[in-house]
This record gives C-alpha cells, sequence and structure tokens, in this order.
C-alpha cells in the first residue's frame, strides 16, 4: 500500500491510496469466501462448496465489486491506523481508478481528532475561595421554612399584603388575549413580587367577589418580544382571600422541621448547609475557571462533526429543561428576541458546545501528559455504588452492565481526576 497525507484544515485530512495487486488479490479471496455462502456448485449444498470451486460460479462483476468493497474497507482502517490518526466519521471515499485484479487509487477524506498543543498548564491561576453565611442568610431560609409551614385561614376583608389570594385572571393586549395571559384558580402572596409591577399592588384592598380590570404595563426587559413595554389590561376576580399565620420561632418549631432540640441546632444545621452549598458552587466555578484558562492558553481546534454533536447535546438539555417548566424550545426562542431557531443556535448554542469540546479536548491531552487515569478499581466501586443508589430500579441497574456506560462512567471520572489534577497544581490559597 502506498498512501500521502493532505492536511486539509486542523481537523480534516486527505488519504491518497494505492493499492497493490497482491493486495487486490487478498481482498478477491476475503470476497469469495463471502460470497461463497450464496453459491450453488453442482454436487454440493447451498454455500457448501470450497472457496475454490465457488469462484468459478461467482458472477464476475459481483465478485470485482465485492473485492472493491472489501480492500477499501481495510485500506481505509489500516491507513487511518498506520497514520495515527482517529477519524471521528466515516471518511468519504472517492476512486481514481480501478482495474480489478490490478490497481487501485481512492482518496479517503474525514475530520480527525485533531493535535491538542497544550499552553503552560503548570502556570495558571485560581485563587482558593472564601465562603462565609450571614446571619441574614440564615433567617432568610429559616423564614420561607416557617412560611412553608404556616396555616392559612379564610377570611372575608379586604386582601392585604402578606395574604394568600386565589384568583381568575385574563390579561388582554389592544383587546385581545395574548399567551399566557391567563390562569384560574391562581394561588398569589401579596407582596411576594411574582407578577409584574403593579398586578399585586392592584389587589390590595379588594374582597373576596370583586371583579376588576388592573391596567399595567409590562417592563421593557420583559423576556417575551412582544410583550415589553406592552401596556396591557387583566380582569381579575378575587375567589378568596387566606391570612397566612406563621408558627411561632421557637424550640418546638425546630423539633417539628426535623431532628433538632432547640432553635439554634436548627439555625446551626441551614448554616451548615448553607456553607457546604457555597462550597459546592465555589469549587464547581473554580474548576470552570482553571478549564477556561487552560483552553485560552491551548491551542485546540474543533472539529466540525464534534461541535454539531455537542450542540445537539445542548439543545436537547435546554429543551428539556423548558418542557419541565411546561414551555416550547419555538416559544423560548421567540422570547428571546430570534427570527429562527438557527439563528439561536448559531448565537447562543454553538459557543457552549465550542467550549465543551475544546475541554473535553485539552482535559484528554493533559490527561495523557500527565499519565491520569482512571483506575479498573475505582471504576467497579462506582459502579457498585450506583447499582446501591437505583437498587429499586432494576432496568436502571442492568444498564450499568453495558460496557458503554462502564466506559462513560470511567470517562467522566478521568475527567474529574485531571480537572482536580490541574487545579492542584494552579491553585494560590
Amino acid at each position: 500500500m502506498k498512501r500521502t497525507v493532505e492536511h486539509v484544515s486542523d481537523t480534516k485530512v486527505k488519504l491518497t491510496i494505492s493499492l497493490e495487486p497482491t493486495e487486490l488479490e487478498a481482498a478477491q479471496q476475503v470476497a469469495i469466501t463471502k460470497l461463497a455462502k450464496k453459491v450453488k456448485a453442482p454436487g454440493f449444498r447451498e454455500g457448501k462448496a470450497p472457496a475454490s470451486v465457488a469462484a468459478k460460479h461467482v458472477d464476475p462483476n459481483t465478485l470485482a465489486q465485492q473485492t472493491l468493497e472489501d480492500a477499501l474497507s481495510k485500506a481505509v482502517a489500516e491507513a487511518f491506523l498506520g497514520e495515527n490518526l482517529q477519524a471521528l466519521e466515516r471518511p468519504e471515499v472517492d476512486i481514481k481508478s480501478y482495474v480489478p485484479g490490478q490497481s487501485l487509487e481512492f482518496t479517503a477524506e474525514a475530520e480527525v481528532l485533531p493535535a491538542v498543543k497544550l499552553g503552560d498548564y503548570k502556570k495558571l491561576s485560581v485563587t482558593k475561595p472564601k465562603v462565609s453565611v450571614t446571619a441574614k442568610e440564615v433567617d432568610e431560609v429559616l423564614e420561607r421554612l416557617r412560611q412553608s409551614q404556616a396555616e392559612k385561614k379564610e377570611v372575608k376583608r379586604a386582601a392585604k399584603n402578606g395574604d394568600e389570594v386565589i384568583i381568575d385572571f385574563v390579561g388582554k393586549k389592544d383587546d385581545e388575549p395574548f399567551n399566557g395571559g391567563a390562569s384560574d384558580d391562581y394561588p398569589l402572596t401579596l407582596g411576594s413580587n411574582s407578577f409584574i409591577p403593579g398586578f399585586e399592588e392592584g389587589i390590595v384592598g379588594k374582597k373576596p367577589g370583586e371583579t376588576f380590570d388592573l391596567n399595567v404595563t409590562f417592563p421593557e426587559d420583559y423576556q417575551v418580544p412582544d410583550l415589553k413595554g406592552a401596556a396591557v389590561v387583566f380582569t381579575v376576580t378575587l375567589k378568596k382571600v387566606q391570612e397566612v399565620v406563621p408558627p411561632k420561632l421557637d424550640d418546638a418549631f425546630a423539633a417539628s422541621a426535623g431532628p433538632f432540640k432547640t432553635l439554634a441546632d436548627l439555625k446551626k444545621n441551614i448554616k451548615d448547609e448553607l456553607t457546604s452549598r457555597k462550597q459546592s458552587e465555589a469549587k464547581d466555578k473554580q474548576k470552570d475557571d482553571i478549564v477556561e484558562q487552560l483552553i485560552a492558553a491551548s491551542t485546540v481546534p474543533v472539529p466540525e462533526v464534534l461541535l454539531k454533536d455537542q450542540m445537539r447535546s445542548v439543545e436537547q438539555d435546554i429543551t428539556q429543561n423548558l418542557a419541565y417548566q411546561g414551555r416550547s424550545i419555538d416559544d423560548y426562542v421567540k422570547s428571546q428576541g430570534f427570527e429562527s431557531k438557527e439563528k439561536w443556535a448559531e448565537k447562543d448554542v454553538a459557543p457552549i458546545a465550542k467550549k465543551r469540546v475544546q475541554a473535553g479536548l485539552a482535559l484528554a491531552e493533559l490527561s495523557r501528559a500527565e499519565k491520569i487515569t482512571a483506575a479498573t478499581e475505582d471504576v467497579d466501586k462506582q459502579i457498585a455504588q450506583l447499582r446501591d443508589q437505583y437498587k429499586s430500579n432494576p432496568q436502571m441497574v442492568a444498564q450499568l452492565d453495558q460496557p458503554e456506560v462502564r466506559q462513560d462512567i470511567a470517562s467522566r471520572m478521568l475527567t474529574d481526576k485531571t480537572v482536580e489534577h490541574l487545579l492542584k497544581m494552579n491553585t494560590k490559597k
């Protein structure tokens, strides 16, 4: 086999490959063996004739085509392997000349895993985060917990801030109802500022059974383009007013909230939880920062095939998150002011996907450079923990036996170890 390599770009190569008669002869023998399985030769059952006999009964054109396919498949694989190139897609083959039994010349073009040139990754810099929790933050959580256990008493008086009201409403812009502007039996806590300015304030002072109009204006930065700065009218029916009576903050309240003997115990638990959450968030940000620095310091070409694959993944994540909120991707794209899904993907999705691809490639190269691996015993331990975690879900447990799932777990562990190693080398106290 003769071959030459042309680097079309940082991520794409074109191999020109020529095969000798001996290589085509070997491919033909493989082809005959395959075709013999369907050959009927005198004195033999179908598919039982020796290859030498079957060869005399194979259609020459069929044999030439099968030989070509087998020769191409073997040659492409060997050529990319021989050049230490990892194809990221099925190579596009273009046959230049083919004389059965004599010669074959063709090109094979594909995107490949690019060469990553790491910058000086030992001279990056992140600072160890300092985390603190204030008494105000603890009190805010405590108040939310207190409100969640509040008793609600229906009253016949006029509504005031702090009350929960049950309302029906219909919003109209230019006398036409707009999408998302109506609801029945909607619970709303007055003073929560969960509606646009003027809405909750307009309900204060109204009594159960009243129906009234509220003239309000959407903020200029509202997420739905058609409603930005729009003047609308909400017709509201106040169906019920409930006075919210939260429990007293004392040791009895703490005991009702969990295994706490005193209010001080509950406050300490809240502070510990907030501290742990902040530490986790700070560590995640620290990891993001160091990986971004690694990318910025390195040369990391992005193959189009990986970018598109990652864009699909990002879009799928966003679509699922929106579905949980009862929103469609089309409505979301429109709310962000884009004229099409394609424009949104180009502006918002592509940069996220590009950064993910670059992070993966840079960290993979770093793990090789630093000889970081995910030990088999560590992977086994992680899978055992997942088995225990999902033991009540047989389908999930069964998936853990699949080789690709194990590979995915190992890959994630390797990435985590590599980022931790990078942080250890570059964190300032």
